[in-house]
């Protein structure tokens, strides 16, 4: 890391969150408040999206509801090879352990009104708004995670909950769509320490 990057990330709080995000798994018993997690909503409410279309939603899961989530997802885990069904059952113990759990899915608005908005035909646009509707949710999802760790809350995106979406989905009550994260929050348990991130070197093309 350079002394310009170094220098930029002690003086913008913004940068110390990105760099203070960790992947929380365990938490404490300490409840949320309703304020709290509001704030943290709000905050995945300004996420950028496609031709401003805002075409995510959020359910707040909590109490039995939040065991029910998670005895589902500790059940389907047997339907899988072991390494996978191992993720998914470490998941179901951390929506269980968690105060709040945060659903996340697109609407399907942009792909249901995006040929009119965008004046293009319906059979080549279908992958186009697809992507959009995922790439606005998943901005919204980011922004989530970053405004927890800015409260001092944990949290972990369970990208292993998408082998399971229509199930999990259908649990919710909410339409089938292309998009969906389940987020656990909480106050961590303990210090999560984050994994060594690949040098820039490796990963930007300069042309």
């Amino acid at each position: 890391m350079s002394k310009i990057t170094e220098n930029a990330i002690e003086t913008f709080e913004t940068l110390q969150t990105i760099h203070q995000r960790r992947s929380v798994r365990l938490f404490q018993e300490r409840p949320l408040s309703d304020e709290l997690i509001r704030t943290i909503l709000d905050a995945a409410n300004q996420a950028p999206s496609a031709h401003n279309q805002q075409s995510w939603k959020f359910v707040v899961i909590r109490n039995q509801k939040k065991q029910d989530l998670a005895r589902l997802v500790s059940q389907k885990a047997s339907a899988f090879p072991k390494p996978s069904s191992s993720i998914l059952r470490m998941a179901s113990r951390s929506i269980a352990g968690a105060p709040v759990v945060i659903a996340a899915m697109n609407t399907g608005t942009l792909i249901e009104h995006g040929t009119e908005l965008f004046k293009i035909e319906a059979e080549a646009s279908d992958d186009f708004f697809r992507t959009m509707e995922i790439q606005s949710s998943a901005a919204a999802v980011e922004n989530l995670l970053l405004a927890a760790t800015a409260l001092g809350i944990g949290s972990v995106w369970l990208g292993i909950l998408f082998l399971i979406k229509r199930e999990v989905l259908a649990f919710l009550g909410e339409a089938q769509g292309e998009f969906m994260a389940v987020i656990p929050l909480g106050y961590p348990k303990r210090e999560a320490l984050g994994p060594k991130k690949q040098p820039l070197e490796y990963v930007v093309k300069n042309l």
